[in-house]
C-alpha cells in the first residue's frame, strides 16, 4: 500500500439540509424547514480524505484545535482511517456550514479561524515525510504550508526524489522549488500570474491565455510541471521543454449538483498515482477523470450522503470556453482507434476542428513506396464523416506550415507520441499567438502495424 502525506489547512464543513415551501412574513427570505445536518472533513482534511478512499495510506498534517469542531474533524478523519498527525492550532477551527435546498446551497456560514501566531508541528510529526511515497500540500491560506518545518520537510522530500504535488491558493506562499506538480485552477493561475500579464493581453480564461500563463508561473516557480484545472474543460499540463499536454474530460455533458472538492479530488490522485510510481502525464490523465467522476457523482454531496445519485442534464459551452478553432494534421491513411480518439480530443477544445491532411505526393515522400493506401479524396471523405471533423484541407508540403499560416487557429494539436518542442509547427503558430498542444492517445495503434499485419496474414 502506497503511504501519502497530506499536509495543509483543514476545515470542518457542514451541510444543512431542508426544504422551502414560504418566506418570511417579516422579509422576503425563504424559510429552510431543516431535515438532516451532515458533518464531513474539509480543506486538506478532504483531500486526505479522498486519498484515503483511493486506497492509500495517508497522515494528515494539520494544525487542528482542540475545540469542538476541532475533535470532531479529527474523529471523522479518524473513522475513514486517516492518521492525524498531532499539531496543535490555538484558534478555532474554521466551520463552514452550507444551508441546501434540493441540494443547491442558499446560504453559507463561516465561524472560526482569526488571527494567531501558529506554532511549528511537533518534530514526531515532521518525521512522516520521510516514509512517504508521496507528499500532497493542501494550501488554503491558513498558514500550516509556510511552516518552517513544514517547508524544510519538504525540501528534504524533494532531495529524497519523493513526487510533491501543492494545490496553492490566492492567500497562499509560493510553492518550495523543485516540486513535481502544482495544480491552479484558471482563477488561482489568473491570480498568481498577474504582474507577469501585458498590458493588452488577453486576460480571459481560454486555453491558449492559460497555457501561457501557466508557462511563465513553471518559470517563476521552478517546478517540474504546472497543471491548471479547468473545469469541464479538463487540465492543461506544461511542463520545461515538453510540449503542453491538454486533457480532456471524457464525458463532459452533465450538470453537476456540487463541485465543492474538485479540486481535491484532483490532486488527491495526482498524489496517489505518483505514489504509485507513474508519470507525470500519466498522473495528470488518471486526475482528470477520476475529478470528474466525483463531481458527476454528487461532489462532496456524493460523498459523505448516502442514497444520492447523479443527475445529469446536457451541458452547454459556458465560462471558461475554449478556442474557437482548433486544427490538427497527418496522412489518415487507414483511419483507426488512435486517429478518432485524437481527433474527438481535439475537437473539445474549442468550437470547430479543421484536419490538414497530407496529400498523395506529400504522404509518398513521408511514408515511402506502396503509401498512401487510399487516395487523398477517400481520406477526406472517410474523416469529414466524423462528426467530430469540421472540415478538411489537403496540403502538398512535408509539413502543414502554409496552410496553418492561411488558417492561422488558436490551437493545433499533435497526438501524445509528440513531445519535442522542436517541431516546426511551434514557432509558426506563436507568429499570431497560437500554441501547440498535444492530447492523450491510445497506444500500439498504427497505420504502419495495420499494414503489416494485413502483409503478414497473406505471407504463404
Amino acid at each position: 500500500m502506497s503511504r501519502i502525506v497530506v499536509v495543509g489547512d483543514a476545515l470542518l464543513d457542514r451541510d444543512v439540509r431542508g426544504t422551502v415551501d414560504r418566506l418570511c412574513p417579516d422579509a422576503p427570505a425563504p424559510v429552510v424547514q431543516q431535515q438532516d445536518v451532515v458533518e464531513r472533513p474539509g480543506g486538506a482534511a478532504l483531500a486526505a480524505l479522498l486519498a484515503r478512499r483511493g486506497g492509500a495510506e495517508v497522515t494528515l498534517l494539520s494544525p487542528i484545535g482542540l475545540d469542538a469542531a476541532g475533535l470532531r474533524l479529527s474523529t471523522l478523519l479518524e473513522q475513514v482511517g486517516v492518521a492525524v498527525a498531532p499539531w496543535r492550532d490555538p484558534a478555532a477551527t474554521i466551520e463552514k456550514e452550507r444551508v441546501l435546498v434540493r441540494e443547491r446551497p442558499m446560504v453559507r456560514l463561516d465561524r472560526g479561524g482569526g488571527a494567531r501566531q501558529l506554532p511549528e508541528p511537533p518534530p514526531a510529526s515532521v518525521r512522516a515525510f520521510a516514509e512517504a511515497d508521496a507528499v500532497l500540500v493542501s494550501d488554503y491560506g491558513r498558514g500550516a504550508a509556510g511552516a518552517l518545518a513544514i517547508r524544510n520537510a519538504i525540501r528534504s522530500a524533494v532531495r529524497r526524489g519523493t513526487p510533491v504535488v501543492w494545490d496553492p491558493h490566492p492567500r497562499g506562499l509560493r510553492p518550495v522549488q523543485g516540486i513535481a506538480l502544482v495544480t491552479p485552477n484558471t482563477s488561482e493561475v489568473r491570480h498568481f500570474d498577474a504582474p507577469s500579464r501585458v498590458n493588452g493581453e488577453n486576460d480571459d480564461s481560454g486555453l491558449v491565455s492559460l497555457i501561457c500563463s501557466a508557462q511563465r508561473l513553471l518559470a517563476e516557480w521552478r517546478t517540474a510541471g504546472v497543471c491548471v484545472t479547468r473545469g469541464f474543460d479538463g487540465a492543461a499540463l506544461v511542463t520545461d521543454g515538453g510540449l503542453p499536454l491538454v486533457v480532456p474530460v471524457d464525458d463532459p455533458d452533465f450538470d453537476p449538483i456540487d463541485t465543492c472538492g474538485a479540486g481535491d479530488a484532483f490532486a488527491a490522485q495526482c498524489a496517489a498515482a505518483f505514489a504509485s510510481g507513474a508519470v507525470m502525464s500519466e498522473a495528470v490523465q488518471s486526475a482528470v477523470q477520476q475529478a470528474a467522476s466525483y463531481v458527476a457523482a454528487g461532489g462532496a454531496l456524493g460523498l459523505m450522503h448516502a442514497g444520492h445519485r447523479r443527475m445529469a442534464t446536457a451541458r452547454g459551452r459556458g465560462a471558461g470556453a475554449p478556442a474557437k478553432l482548433v486544427a490538427t494534421g497527418g496522412c489518415f491513411d487507414l483511419l483507426h482507434a488512435g486517429h478518432v480518439t485524437m481527433l474527438q480530443r481535439a475537437r473539445q477544445l474549442g468550437d470547430r476542428l479543421v484536419v490538414l491532411l497530407n496529400s498523395d505526393e506529400s504522404v509518398r515522400r513521408l511514408k515511402g513506396r506502396g503509401r498512401p493506401i487510399q487516395a487523398a479524396s477517400d481520406r477526406a471523405a472517410v474523416l469529414r464523416s466524423l462528426s467530430c471533423v469540421d472540415d478538411v484541407i489537403v496540403f502538398d508540403g512535408d509539413t502543414p506550415i502554409e496552410a496553418l499560416r492561411q488558417l492561422k487557429p488558436q490551437v493545433f494539436v499533435k497526438g501524445g507520441d509528440y513531445a519535442s518542442t522542436t517541431l516546426p509547427e511551434v514557432p509558426v503558430m506563436a507568429e499570431w499567438d497560437g500554441v501547440v498542444v498535444t492530447v492523450p492517445y491510445l497506444a500500439g495503434r498504427s497505420t504502419s502495424g495495420i499494414v503489416d499485419q494485413i502483409e503478414s496474414a497473406h505471407v504463404v
